[in-house]
């Protein structure tokens, strides 16, 4: 087992409905930077997975005409599906329903903050998000309306636990300003800073059953189920072991990155963190939040008919084309946007003319003119010095986590090796001097092998057909082929097939 370990989570995805273009952009991320740890060496391990509780999903439920548990599993499989239909590849699929890995976790930490003195019961009368899933601030209001969900909270009044967040909310504020807890990007830190700045209050934990019979019961109160907080964040260490603190969460715990929406950071950075110092465990190294999609311009919304379904897009044009297009085109931490026509241009463009043309003249001209052996030697050494200077702009940009940064810089390699073809003309060189003409299309299957292995975390599959057809073994032994002329030396090319079909639109 390698020395070197990184384990990764995404928030669970809330069970009311299925997978949307939001979901598919924070689950392609994660598998990207999980996939590159990989190459690199890693001992990777990615957790996403089910947040199966709560009052929207007990409503959504209730209105379907199913029982609660029915109905979150079934969207909980349309969440599991994308691990084939994008090409996910996590390691593990954590369910809060879970009474076996979960439930013991969950209660355990209420235990550690109970034990602290951190978990208190209090009549409460306020204003309630059910979006949020939680009592609103009027500083969380514009125009009496959630901020976030547009629409006026209900006005509740009952008995629940309480976490004493506000104990821990100087210190929330000094470690991120320390950067001992890390908030990436930073523009997103400052906004979470000077929200918590003015002061993280406490949160309700807990609901009466007479409110919600559905959830993890409230240990030594069985007339109390636990609420959100309290069970859904505990997911990131009772997927690992922590009720008996296996050696599986003593390998992974802390996590390295806990990637997020732009919506949710307030409870990851504020209360995650404080029930984290609560429990004396480690925190997180850090917190990688991603904005939101639209589309054409407009947030999606199921009464205008632009919900972008990402299984659709998927099964249409291929798998690594939106994996693609969301990767290149929404900057870490950014607001990106899903545009019809723009996804057409890029895929075109990009993958079926520059890198799949590219992979197919030169895989032509070097069967038709039988060359079998290089000499690697004889290459001019621009060509070397320029892949290896790819390799290092891209390893700055993923290890920073700038994905879209990094798959640009392999592109500004794609478009060098093409202007290489018409600057050097192989297929007349050839000709007219065959070793030159030799060592330059060999040159240019090496400039491939590169990319092959550079694109395998943003587009898994393509990688895995171009290797094939330069004659080389699947991603395994990738990390140990990056320098030049690392895996080629006698040329058994496989059989030639069109990776990027365009695509021809009305």
């Amino acid at each position: 087992m390698s020395e070197k370990n990184f384990y990764l989570t995404t928030a669970i995805a809330y069970t009311n409905a299925g997978p949307h273009l939001g979901h598919a952009l924070e689950f392609i991320q994660a598998d990207c930077i999980a996939r590159y740890k990989r190459l690199m060496g890693y001992n990777t391990w990615f957790l996403t997975g089910a947040d199966e509780h709560g009052i929207k999903n007990y409503n959504t439920a209730k209105k379907a005409g199913q029982e609660t548990l029915e109905f979150v599993h079934q969207n909980a499989e349309k969440f599991k599906r994308l691990k084939d239909i994008l090409d996910i590849s996590y390691d593990d699929f954590i369910q809060t329903t879970d009474q076996n890995r979960h439930w013991p976790a969950a209660q355990k930490m209420w235990q550690k903050l109970e034990e602290k003195g951190d978990i208190y019961l209090k009549e409460y009368e306020g204003l309630y998000c059910e979006g949020c899933e939680m009592f609103l601030k009027a500083v969380d209001l514009v125009d009496e309306k959630c901020a976030i969900h547009k629409k006026e909270p209900i006005h509740s009044r009952e008995s629940n636990y309480f976490f004493r967040l506000s104990k821990y909310s100087d210190q929330i504020v000094s470690l991120i300003e320390s950067g001992e807890l890390k908030l990436l990007p930073e523009s997103r830190q400052r906004e979470f800073l000077n929200m918590a700045k003015e002061g993280l209050f406490d949160v309700s934990f807990s609901r009466p059953k007479t409110s919600l019979p559905w959830g993890i019961p409230v240990p030594n109160d069985p007339e109390h189920v636990m609420y959100v907080w309290c069970d859904a964040l505990t997911n990131y260490i009772s997927a690992i072991g922590y009720n008996d603190e296996s050696d599986s969460f003593k390998l992974r715990w802390p996590a390295d990155v806990q990637l997020i929406g732009k919506d949710i950071v307030r409870f990851h950075a504020g209360i995650w963190i404080g029930m984290l110092l609560s429990a004396e465990l480690a925190l997180p190294k850090s917190i990688l939040i991603h904005g939101f999609v639209t589309h054409n311009g407009e947030k999606m919304s199921k009464s205008l008919g632009n919900v972008v379904d990402p299984v659709a897009v998927a099964s249409d044009y291929g798998k690594d084309s939106i994996r693609y297009y969301l990767l290149r085109e929404i900057p870490m931490g950014n607001d990106g946007d899903f545009n019809d026509q723009l996804f057409v241009e890029r895929y075109n463009s990009d993958l079926a003319n520059n890198l799949g043309n590219l992979l197919n003249r030169v895989h032509t001209l070097v069967t038709r003119n039988e060359i079998e052996k290089f000499n690697f030697d004889s290459s001019e050494p621009i060509y070397s010095e320029r892949v290896g200077e790819t390799w290092k702009l891209y390893h700055n940009e993923m290890e920073a986590y700038h994905l879209s940064e990094a798959i640009f810089h392999v592109w500004r390699l794609v478009d060098f090796a093409n202007k290489t073809m018409e600057d050097t003309k192989p297929w007349a060189l050839i000709k007219a001097d065959r070793p030159k003409g030799e060592w330059v299309l060999s040159s240019l299957l090496e400039i491939l092998r590169h990319i092959s292995i550079m694109i395998y975390p943003f587009m898994p599959e393509a990688s895995q057909k171009m290797r094939s057809q330069l004659g080389l073994l699947a991603s395994d032994g990738m990390e140990a082929s990056q320098e030049w002329g690392g895996e080629m030396a006698w040329l058994n090319l496989g059989e030639r097939e069109i990776i990027f079909p365009r695509i021809e639109r009305d």
